[in-house]
């Protein structure tokens, strides 16, 4: 036997047949253990995965009034397997008011694997969303009797108690493949904040999604629940926000702004809370739910006005007068003046800096707050860069600029609040050493060259918001709170302190009284309360001056510090000022008794290209 030629092939062969079967075992192993592609292939024949979308969360103003809420909505889904295999799809598109080339090129989309990765013909894939109530009750039973493969998925849709806020609260839209790539909570269909409140904390708002699993028979029709709904499980709502915002406050602002362009910034000065952020042109937050988001959409993005930009936040201004109230805490704290120091002024004679009003010289610097001189801060700010002279290559003169600009940018501006949770910030400029060295060379600069900046003019430009804080913290006497929208997020330990000793604030205080007193707000003065204000009226190269104002009140502990910018309506004091006074008396007293004063504002018309979107 041993010697038979064919015993060990015998054994080759034997050993070929095992590898083989272990072979296939592994492979069998690792599909059905390791790989599951092809075991989700088999379930999703035999199961089918719906989700149960959570509803969002709910936000409230800073007196528990409700803003957003949610209503019911639904979505037309589609699971291809089940469809009619005899046609029925042009009576589909007829009972659901829907014209063919759109159900051609939505079931195209659908089937595209390349921008749809989660297409499977055995689930259920989103033919049309954001339907509401009145539109999908007559569809219901059209859809249930008549067209197999479709059917009705409840959700909800955002929906509102007031028409206002919009660039506030934000929008939701449905996810892109980008979205989805980045997180996989998404799925296609789903929706997710796209800016404003609802973008910020999206995660907090959009809850859990549930899921439950239903079996499907031989034919590829749903039967029930699998395993009797053991593995089925319940979406979690979002969690509800507090916001900072006053509504009547942001009414009363919106309400004010119609007709104009521009923004209104209120914010209390001990905590950093928001209390409103008006932007204008608006629009109905309503407008951007539903079927009709994207029609409406493109009508506000077309808008040569740009409702679609919040102003408070984005939009970048000269702030003209309004930076004097910085500048006079920085000029005392670099020792380039002390609070007697006076300079002379004659009047629109002045020179290289006119002044825009008449008084007496030589002015003080509580007199220079009150009149608005430009000679005193002009000659405050070149004795402040200039203090130290100008040094080889100017670099003395450099430092001390630079200093100056340290200075000024610890009062919040020229940069965004990185610790805030405020949507799309403009980060406004400070100009840099390095900038002027760029245009003008090493040495081709001096005070006399970047003297528009004494005035907030120039390359100087702020935010609304930025310069409403500038006022809560001169309010504060030299230190603010990070501005914020969130109420339940403690925000005080974001402390932030300027480079300005708290003892020079009380003169610039005293001189922003004064303008209420005696100067150009003395008109809007609330009666029995002392209030503190800078006017401005900003030139720029498109149109009229720039109307703006800062302040705060009462002057003895602060409880609001408000900014006003309108464009192109004129002078500080016309407009700006008697807006924010009236911000301030809503706030304060909770009524407003210059009623006459409110209405001429609220009716007031200074670009008549800006819309009412409702």
């Amino acid at each position: 036997m041993i010697n038979d030629k064919y015993y060990y092939r015998h054994w080759v062969i034997m050993g070929i047949i095992t590898a083989v079967v272990i072979l296939y075992v592994c492979r069998l192993f690792y599909l059905q253990i390791i790989e599951d592609k092809y075991r989700r292939q088999a379930d999703s024949n035999a199961l089918v995965h719906r989700t149960k979308y959570a509803p969002r969360g709910l936000i409230y103003d800073r007196h528990g009034q409700l803003l957003v809420f949610n209503q019911p909505a639904y979505d037309i889904v589609v699971t291809i397997n089940e469809m009619s295999k005899t046609g029925g799809c042009a009576r589909f598109c007829r009972d659901i008011n829907i014209d063919w080339e759109y159900y051609v090129d939505r079931m195209s989309e659908i089937k595209n694997v390349n921008t749809n990765r989660g297409y499977s013909r055995y689930t259920p894939q989103i033919f049309m969303t954001q339907l509401r109530m009145e539109d999908i009750a007559q569809l219901q039973e059209v859809i249930h009797s008549n067209h197999p493969g479709f059917a009705i998925q409840h959700r909800t849709l955002r929906d509102y108690t007031y028409p206002n806020a919009a660039q506030v609260l934000g929008s939701i839209g449905e996810v892109s493949q980008n979205d989805i790539e980045k997180d996989d909570y998404y799925a296609r269909g789903d929706y997710a904040g796209r800016d404003g409140l609802e973008y910020t904390y999206e995660k907090d708002l959009r809850g859990e999604k549930g899921e439950e699993i239903l079996l499907r028979n031989s034919r590829g029709r749903i039967v029930g629940n699998y395993a009797e709904g053991k593995y089925d499980s319940e979406p979690k709502a979002g969690t509800d926000i507090t916001l900072t915002l006053d509504i009547q406050l942001q009414i009363l602002a919106e309400n004010m702004l119609q007709g104009k362009i521009g923004s209104i910034v209120a914010i209390e000065p001990a905590t950093g809370e928001i209390l409103a952020l008006a932007s204008s042109p608006t629009w109905d937050p309503a407008l951007l739910v539903g079927r009709q988001r994207s029609k409406n959409y493109n009508i506000l993005s077309n808008d040569p006005t740009k409702p679609l930009m919040n102003r408070a936040l984005q939009a970048q201004y000269s702030p003209g007068s309004t930076f004097k109230t910085v500048q006079a805490c920085v000029a005392l704290q670099l020792e380039a003046i002390t609070p007697n120091t006076t300079y002379p002024c004659s009047g629109p004679g002045s020179a290289p800096i006119k002044c825009t009003h008449h008084h007496g010289s030589p002015v003080s610097l509580l007199n220079a707050i009150e009149q608005s001189c430009n000679p005193y801060f002009w000659l405050a700010y070149k004795n402040t860069i200039e203090k130290k002279g100008y040094g080889k290559n100017n670099k003395d003169f450099k430092a001390q600029y630079n200093r100056w600009r340290d200075c000024v940018m610890s009062f919040g501006l020229g940069h965004k609040f990185d610790d805030s949770d405020l949507y799309q910030q403009s980060r406004g400029s400070i100009p840099s050493a390095e900038l002027y060295d760029k245009w003008y060379g090493a040495t081709g600069w001096k005070a006399i060259t970047i003297r528009s900046n004494s005035i907030g003019q120039g390359e100087v430009q702020i935010t609304p918001l930025q310069i409403a804080n500038a006022a809560a913290t001169i309010a504060n006497a030299g230190y603010y709170i990070t501005p914020h929208l969130n109420k339940a997020d403690s925000m005080l330990t974001r402390r932030h302190d300027t480079k300005v000793d708290k003892n020079y604030f009380r003169y610039v205080q005293e001189g922003m009284w004064r303008v209420f007193e005696y100067g150009t707000g003395r008109h809007h003065k609330i009666p029995g309360i002392n209030m503190c204000g800078k006017t401005g009226t900003v030139d720029n190269n498109h149109g009229r001056p720039h109307s703006l104002f800062i302040g705060f009140a009462p002057k003895e502990n602060p409880k609001i510090a408000v900014a006003v910018v309108v464009e192109n309506a004129g002078y500080g004091a016309t407009w700006a000022a008697p807006m924010a006074s009236l911000i301030m008396e809503q706030y304060l007293t909770d009524t407003i008794a210059r009623q006459d004063l409110k209405q001429r504002m609220v009716t007031s018309v200074t670009n008549p290209n800006v819309k009412k979107y409702q």
